[in-house]
């Protein structure tokens, strides 16, 4: 075991750290937080639009008429319709912050660069050409990989070009924001001209566009290794392996997977907009946002809600008594470093495999569940990362969606229930001990 942590610690995680800790990374993680509001304010309205309660769906419908959902999902449609816009915006304006440059006009440019990959017309049912319209079936979840492969490339070649001072450059006195719009003429005439260049190479060379090519060559086996099994072990074990080694392997792992795992959401959602069941025959993602954030997250890495039951249930130590009382209102929350630090369970022997291995064991419990039809899968509902266990299976899911969360809460307090009685009685020993040793200076 120590020949393994020294491993870890002189190799593995040096090599993570530096791989987290590169431009495009952090740009990436940083730049999708712009995608976050229109997700969280999307899924309300789409939650709204149909409830988890069918006699009040149809009540609503019999008072307002069938197409009382409308406006709402009009809404949806233009916060989830466009996100991959506003990730290619958000990255690449990200990426300039980060390298001290004016940064509007590097995801603006971005912006025109991910429409000029785009087909400025769509085909009808009918086979009918319309023009001046643009598909938001491509700014959307289809098009996530290529805004974050536009998003990066334009913040480094823009970020590039000003580094190396190729601008044009106005007086002293001129306006900062007239000279901020100059100095992205030279970068953005040259990026715009590239995007062109590759528009035209597509079109006419292999008859399609960057965004589809990509879409069908990158982005759709992206989305089936992470809708695997497979998949689902490697994400679930990465995850509380990272952080029991004191790395934020949640952070880390959902700044790789979570545009893919988007994608995933907005293809079961896009199912249920055709009018078909959202079922794996027809097409379903298992795997989505919504089974990291409320599944494999639940709680916090690691799941352990368990272990605060534990404590709060059966401790016989102070210290684990005192700590169950300060862990449980945060762990409803998913927030658990209370646990993490407390305990705790960084770089802790006795915590290693129930911390690593309970989030493994509930993304396998999980995927089964959804694959054999125990529970639906999600479609585009949503909900923030601090919605409370139940509660959230409850929005995204409906009852039986519930019922798997307190099932999963129930095993992790079964898992964690022999090393926490381990832990909890050498701490107890230790209070005894203590306790002994005051007692005999006093006498």
């Amino acid at each position: 075991m120590a020949a393994l942590g020294n491993y870890l610690n002189e190799k593995l995680i040096p090599a993570v750290m530096k791989f987290v800790t590169l431009k495009g990374v952090i740009a990436l993680k940083d730049g999708l937080m712009f995608t976050l509001p229109l997700t969280l304010i999307g899924s309300i309205f789409l939650l709204l639009s149909s409830l988890p309660i069918p006699a009040l769906n149809k009540w609503l419908a019999s008072s307002f008429g069938e197409g009382w959902a409308e406006p709402l999902l009009q809404v949806f449609g233009s916060t989830f319709g466009i996100l991959a816009l506003m990730a290619t915006v958000g990255i690449a304006y990200t990426y300039a912050k980060n390298e001290e440059h004016e940064p509007l006009s590097a995801g603006v440019i971005s912006f025109v660069v991910f429409l000029i990959t785009t087909n400025g017309y769509v085909i009808t049912p009918g086979g009918e050409k319309v023009g001046d319209v643009i598909s938001k079936a491509w700014t959307g979840g289809k098009g996530m990989i290529t805004a974050i492969i536009i998003g990066l490339v334009v913040g480094a070649v823009y970020s590039w070009f000003l580094e190396k001072n190729i601008k044009i450059k106005m007086p002293a006195g001129v306006p900062e924001g007239v000279a901020n719009s100059f100095a992205a003429l030279i970068p953005g005439a040259v990026i715009i001209t590239g995007a062109t260049v590759v528009y035209i190479i597509f079109r006419y060379g292999f008859n399609t566009t960057l965004i589809e090519w990509i879409y069908k060559i990158i982005q759709i086996p992206l989305q089936g290794l992470t809708d695997s099994f497979g998949g689902v072990i490697v994400i679930t074990f990465v995850m509380p392996f990272l952080w029991w080694f004191g790395v934020h392997g949640a952070m880390i792992t959902g700044g790789i997977v979570g545009p893919v795992l988007l994608s995933n959401t907005m293809d079961n959602q896009a199912i249920i907009d055709s009018g078909r069941a959202l079922t794996i025959q027809n097409g379903a993602h298992i795997v989505t946002q919504q089974f990291l954030d409320n599944f494999a997250n639940m709680t916090g890495t690691g799941i352990t809600m368990g272990f605060v039951m534990c404590m709060l249930f059966l401790a016989k130590s102070a210290q684990f008594k005192e700590l169950g009382k300060l862990s449980i209102i945060p762990g409803v929350f998913n927030i658990n470093e209370p646990v993490a630090f407390g305990v705790p369970v960084v770089m802790n022997p006795f915590m290693a495999i129930p911390y690593i291995f309970t989030p493994v064991i509930t993304g396998i419990l999980t995927y089964f569940s959804i694959a054999t039809g125990l529970v639906p899968p999600f479609g585009g509902v949503m909900v923030p990362w601090t919605t409370p266990p139940i509660i959230s299976g409850f929005l995204v899911g409906g009852v039986r969606t519930a019922i798997l969360q307190a099932v999963i809460i129930v095993l992790s307090f079964f898992i964690y229930l022999p090393f926490f009685k381990k832990l909890d009685s050498i701490n107890f020993k230790k209070e005894l001990d203590a306790q002994a040793g005051q007692d005999d200076k006093t006498n």
